[in-house]
């Protein structure tokens, strides 16, 4: 199975965190499941440490790449079939993070582990 990690559930993942759900925290766990993590995610990690939102994630916001290679996680860039789907979302806000995880998760038909409800009104199949 393969599963996309939102950007909270990556980093509830690493720090051992247990808000991530159960289900999301057994797939992530089993060998068999391909765990990937957005370009996005990268992004936002940065984005948000740079503004001080996320202010213990020096580390991460620099070395994610070394993170997910430790953890055998696989990365998702971003393609332009991703970018054009997650441009023509109709979202109510308009965080461009989320944008590219939804689309993501459709146009690979990838369950999203994530605790986002507002995931479910776009017909991602959302783990948690």
């Amino acid at each position: 199975m393969n599963i996309l990690l939102d950007t909270h559930a990556l980093i509830w993942w690493l720090a051992g965190d247990e808000a991530l759900g159960r289900e999301a925290r057994a797939l992530i766990e089993d060998e068999e499941t391909r765990v990937f993590v957005s370009a996005a995610s990268a992004m936002e990690i940065s984005t948000k440490h740079r503004l001080g939102k996320l202010p213990d994630a020096a580390l991460l916001a620099t070395n994610l790449s070394e993170y997910l290679r430790d953890q055998g996680f696989e990365e998702m860039p971003i393609s332009i079939a991703h970018a054009a789907m997650a441009g023509n979302l109709q979202i109510a806000h308009k965080d461009p993070f989320n944008r590219f995880l939804i689309a993501q998760a459709l146009v690979e038909n990838c369950p999203l582990a994530s605790n986002e409800a507002l995931f479910d009104a776009f017909g991602v199949s959302r783990i948690w």
